[in-house]
């Protein structure tokens, strides 16, 4: 059986432009990721989360599904209701 990675690497030599499309997305995924860790980490609900922030549960599944586009605002919303800091940088 193929891990992740052996499959990821097959499928970037099939398909020209794949690898880019992937890498584009790569701090997207990282922010979600760490949202859902932290939210985890504090034994937090999406819905318990979302009660915090005075928003629906349905904004932050699709938040965490990287479907919408949330604003600095609201991720600054979030990261307060995590304890968290959010800090946006452009290198």
């Amino acid at each position: 059986m193929k891990n992740f990675s052996t499959f990821r690497e097959e499928q970037f030599k099939k398909k020209p432009g794949l690898r880019e499309a992937y890498e584009a997305l790569g701090p997207e995924y990282e922010l979600i990721a760490q949202l859902i860790r932290k939210r985890l980490n504090k034994g937090l609900t999406q819905s318990a989360l979302a009660k915090k922030i005075g928003t629906k549960q349905s904004a932050i599944a699709r938040l965490e599904s990287g479907n919408y586009n949330a604003s600095i605002a609201f991720l600054e919303k979030v990261a307060k209701a995590l304890d968290a800091k959010l800090v946006v940088s452009i290198l």
